[in-house]
C-alpha cells in the first residue's frame, strides 16, 4: 500500500485542535485493497481529526455513488451512498484495532494511516441487496426481467376453481373438527 501515501497523517506536527482532511476516492483506491465489486466510484471523504493531548478522535463522514451491477438483472447502476464512522486513537504499550471504534497506537507511533478505516467504511455503506431502482418503479426493460416474469409461478386467487389433494383434505378436515 506504498501508493496510498497521501493517507497517510503525521499527526506529530499538528497543533492541538480541529483538522479537516478532503479525499477523492476512485475505483484505484478500491484496486489497492483488490476490491473489484464496483465497477465505477465516486467518493468524497472528509475526515475531522481532533485532535487533543493525550488521544485523539476521528470523525469520516463519505457520501458518493459508487457504480455496481444489480443483484437481479446484473445491469449495472449509480447507487448513492453514505457513511460515518468515529475511531478514537489513544496511546498504549502496544499496537491494537481489536475494537472498531478504538485504536491503541504504540507510544513512540508519529504517523495515523487512514486508507483501512475509508476502504471498511465504504464498502460497508453499500445495501447488503443491490437492486436497480428501474426494478422498484418497473421502468427497466430488460430480457433478464422479461424472463423471471415468464417464469414466475403464476397463483391462482380463485378458491372455487382450484382442486385440491384428497389426502390434505381429510387432514384440513382434522383442524377444523376443533
Amino acid at each position: 500500500m506504498k501508493d496510498l501515501k497521501e493517507y497517510t497523517i503525521p499527526f506529530v506536527g499538528l497543533k492541538v485542535g480541529n483538522h479537516l482532511f478532503e479525499y477523492k476516492v476512485g475505483k484505484e483506491f478500491f484496486e489497492h485493497f483488490e476490491f473489484d465489486e464496483f465497477n465505477e466510484t465516486n467518493l468524497a471523504v472528509e475526515l475531522n481529526l481532533l485532535k487533543k493531548t493525550t488521544m485523539m478522535e476521528l470523525s469520516f463522514t463519505i457520501n458518493g455513488t459508487i457504480n455496481i451491477n444489480c443483484d437481479v438483472t446484473n445491469e449495472p447502476f449509480d447507487q448513492y451512498i453514505e457513511a460515518e464512522h468515529h475511531v478514537v486513537v489513544k496511546f498504549g504499550d502496544a499496537y491494537n484495532d481489536e475494537h472498531e471504534e478504538i485504536l491503541i497506537l504504540p507510544h513512540g507511533e508519529y504517523e495515523l494511516h487512514v486508507a483501512q478505516y475509508v476502504y471498511e467504511t465504504s464498502v460497508l455503506a453499500v445495501p447488503s441487496k443491490r437492486v436497480h431502482p428501474g426494478i422498484e418503479d418497473g421502468t427497466l426493460n430488460s430480457d433478464v426481467l422479461d424472463k423471471l416474469e415468464e417464469l414466475s409461478i403464476k397463483e391462482n386467487n380463485d378458491p372455487a376453481g382450484e382442486e385440491t389433494d384428497p389426502r390434505w383434505d381429510t387432514l384440513k378436515k382434522l383442524l377444523n373438527d376443533k
